[in-house]
């Protein structure tokens, strides 16, 4: 089965009345947990986006304090893991703001740890492949926000 474009999906919807819609949206977040919780951020938090990212850094703050600092590869495969999370709520806010705001809190917490990156090449790449992604991000904002935010990356 081939899926429709977008444009064929949009007219589609267009035609449906209110209940179908709302038929449709329970039939596709019953199948996948990410289509739930994009649902819930769109619905709920969406329209308090600091919240939001208090929320997502809290998160993050809980997956550090559950690494293994004792085994770099442990470490390393929580550390993919709160990549995972942390790029999976970028995604959902879609707010270049977020983003920068999120990996640079990531990329913090990282240096915080005092895992040493030098250590593990892999370690050491994804580090510096999130501060290359803040840093072509931080290039897309006001240039206000950018001068802020790129003494943040100074400091990392």
């Amino acid at each position: 089965m081939k899926a429709a474009s977008l444009k064929e999906l949009k007219t589609e919807l267009n035609r449906q009345s209110s209940n179908d819609l709302q038929a449709l949206m329970l039939r596709l977040i019953k199948y996948k947990k990410e289509n739930k919780e994009l649902l819930t951020y769109l619905l709920f938090e969406s329209d308090n986006e600091d919240s939001y990212i208090l929320e997502v850094k809290k998160q993050i703050d809980n997956e550090f304090s559950n690494i293994n600092t004792n085994s770099l590869y442990l470490a390393k495969k929580t550390i993919r893991k709160v990549l995972r999370t942390t790029n999976k709520h970028i995604k959902y806010s879609g707010i270049k703001q977020t983003e920068v705001e999120l990996l640079i809190y990531f990329c913090r917490k990282i240096k915080d740890s005092n895992i040493p990156l030098q250590s593990s090449k892999a370690l050491y790449n994804i580090y510096h492949r999130q501060l290359d992604k803040v840093k072509t991000s931080i290039s897309k904002l006001h240039e206000d926000l950018q001068y802020d935010y790129n003494y943040e990356i100074e400091e990392l």
